[in-house]
């Protein structure tokens, strides 16, 4: 039987340039609690690399390898790639579209987009800016199809875990304005995860969600965004799931 590996999760962190010092003892807390720790999106708050820099120095306490993805908030300034590049450069796996084992553990991400839920998902029809915001919702499901599909070929990653800074679910979100519900996430995220069988689902986004629900009977999905953490009184400031 193989040994099974604490995966601890967190989402929206939202770096600030002064917070120099302030995430020392949470890493250090996290590597003494899970093998790999999961960030789900918004690693910085205005999305600028100097915030990723304070990130990745803070991360120098945490001895545990971390796999992430950006959201929303790192694509502010349209410098992602630079936040993407500075993290990477300190040793953390930040995945758009791509796969890593870790552990025996397989994680695909991707950020993920909104588009709603359900039946009341926005369709391909009407203006081009329509259009184009349903595309987006669509190509990320195809790269998280992608990135999964990559697990399917390594026979090491003996369990698939899928990060996105978007819900695939209605449920998770619930608890923030329904208005708001089809910028929060969209189902066309869903239909990968269930065909590739993955183990568990982890994104934030959703600040007043709910921390988790079941996308089917099998596959769980976990808004591990901070203020979630907090509102659900969570014992410890992370999410600790053993696959």
């Amino acid at each position: 039987m193989n040994a099974k590996t604490r995966i601890a999760a967190i989402a929206d962190i939202h770096v600030q340039v002064a917070d120099k010092n302030k995430w020392t003892s949470f890493f250090r807390e996290v590597s003494e609690q899970a093998d790999v720790l999961i960030i789900a999106g918004d690693l910085t708050d205005t999305g600028d690399e100097n915030e990723a820099g304070v990130l990745a120095e803070e991360l120098k306490a945490c001895s545990i390898p971390v796999v992430a993805v950006l959201g929303n908030h790192d694509y502010e300034k349209g410098r992602q790639k630079l936040i993407r590049r500075t993290l990477q450069q300190a040793q953390v796996h930040v995945l758009d579209g791509e796969a890593v084992t870790v552990k025996g553990v397989g994680f695909a991400g991707v950020k993920g987009f909104g588009g709603g839920f359900d039946n009341y998902m926005l369709s391909m029809f009407g203006e081009e800016a329509m259009k184009a915001f349903v595309q987006e919702a669509l190509d990320e499901a195809l790269r998280l199809d992608r990135a999964l599909a990559q697990l399917d070929k390594q026979p090491e990653s003996d369990k698939k875990i899928a990060i996105l800074h978007y819900s695939p679910i209605k449920d998770t979100v619930v608890g923030e304005p329904e208005v708001i519900y089809p910028f929060l996430g969209s189902s066309r995220l869903a239909e990968p995860l269930i065909r590739r069988q993955v183990a568990a689902v982890f994104h934030g986004h959703a600040h007043a969600g709910t921390l988790e629900a079941n996308l089917t009977p099998d596959i769980k999905v976990y808004n591990v965004a901070s203020h979630v953490l907090q509102k659900a009184r969570h014992t410890s400031p992370f999410y600790v799931l053993e696959v």
